[in-house]
């Protein structure tokens, strides 16, 4: 492993802008790199339909044929602030100038995936035959992989390099995502005069969220209100509330009880005060669940056991393009990459970290012994 090219590659990268929805630019780079290592480079049309400024990138490896085919997969696009970032490195920990994130999240994941081919390309190393996957939007939903088009890839099995904690963490559960938007209209009526002409939008939305089933749920699911918004004169009763909540759970059959749940103690608070409900429930993606057994979980287990890092299985409570991996018929897990603090101003990843996450990449594209 080159380690100077790998972090100098990596410094390169985060100081392009890619905050979600323009990732144009850092794709071009990586197209080019790609295209430079001989790998056939496809984008697709995903950019208008997600709302970015390119589409999702897909780069082929021909490899031993006599080896199932493995896709590799990081997402290109940041939170905000991602303008401007200005890398630096003290003590063999990469941070940023404290203005803007670092981007580790997750371009620790794409420079580790390409420092992985270079070494392959460079040693010439015996290795199966791989599918790269890059995406846009991930940081808005997952978008980008919600839109992949599956049928470009030949590969049945992922491994998304896009997790915070060390490498050697293994994501083997990740909950479903589901959410709510709501407009409860009430009516107006003069506060003072005649309030009991009007009906109160603001105090239905308090009777349906009083009733809800919120926060820590169960070991496996949880529920939340982001934001209930309303405005008005205080001398006029309120006649519009809108409300954004969501519901995550490792169990669908819990996620899509939870949503149900929500949706009718708005509809039954409504009824009960004379206000009428427009509501979306909307299925983000669904949950995964692997035991420490499957043979996907095995092979990432033993390519860490064979750089010298000690593997360990994890649960986590957000969702990554594995999720919807798996819904499209890709068995995917997800791999810790070193990224700590994500989406803060002190985010921060050790060089350590980001060249193990290389030699992960390379341990699961190389030929076994």
């Amino acid at each position: 492993m080159n380690e100077k090219r790998l972090l100098e590659s990596f410094l390169d990268y985060v100081k392009i802008d890619s905050e979600s929805g323009n990732e144009k630019a850092v794709a071009e780079r990586l197209r080019a790199d790609l295209e430079a290592l001989g790998l056939r480079v496809e984008t697709d049309g995903a950019g208008p339909a997600v709302g970015s400024n390119t589409g999702n990138l897909y780069a082929f490896l021909e490899g031993d044929s006599s080896l199932e085919p493995l896709i590799l997969s990081a997402h290109i696009d940041t939170v905000t602030p991602g303008v401007g970032i200005e890398p630096v490195v003290e003590d063999g920990v990469i941070t940023s100038r404290g203005e803007t994130i670092l981007g580790g999240d997750d371009k620790s994941g794409v420079c580790a995936i390409l420092e992985a081919l270079r070494v392959l390309r460079e040693q010439k190393l015996p290795h199966r035959p791989a599918e790269l996957v890059f995406t846009v939007m991930e940081e808005r939903g997952l978008l980008g992989s919600k839109h992949l088009d599956y049928s470009r890839l030949a590969a049945k099995r992922a491994v998304v390099f896009d997790s915070s904690g060390d490498v050697g963490k293994i994501i083997v559960s990740a909950p479903g995502h589901l959410n709510i938007k709501a407009s409860i209209h009430g009516k107006k009526a003069h506060a003072g005069i005649c309030p009991e002409q009007g009906v109160s939008a603001i105090a239905v939305a308090a009777d349906a969220v009083s009733r809800m089933r919120l926060g820590r749920l169960d070991g496996e699911t949880t529920a939340n209100i982001g934001s209930l918004r309303a405005e008005g004169a205080d001398n006029i009763v309120c006649d519009l509330a809108t409300l954004s909540a969501e519901a995550r759970s490792q169990n669908e059959a819990k996620l899509d009880a939870q949503g149900e749940h929500m949706v009718a103690c708005l509809r039954e608070a409504c009824e009960r005060h004379g206000a009428t409900l427009d509501c979306e429930l909307i299925k983000a993606y669904g949950p995964y669940c692997f035991a420490d057994s499957d043979p996907l979980v095995v092979q990432v287990r033993t390519a860490l056991e064979s750089i010298g890092v000690t593997p360990f299985t994890a649960s986590t409570g957000g969702g990554s393009d594995a999720n919807n991996m798996n819904l499209n018929g890709v068995h995917a897990v997800v791999v810790g990459t070193g990224m700590d603090r994500v989406h803060t101003t002190d985010e921060r990843l050790t060089v350590e970290n980001l060249g193990n996450c290389a030699r992960l990449a390379l341990a699961l594209l190389k030929k076994p012994i």
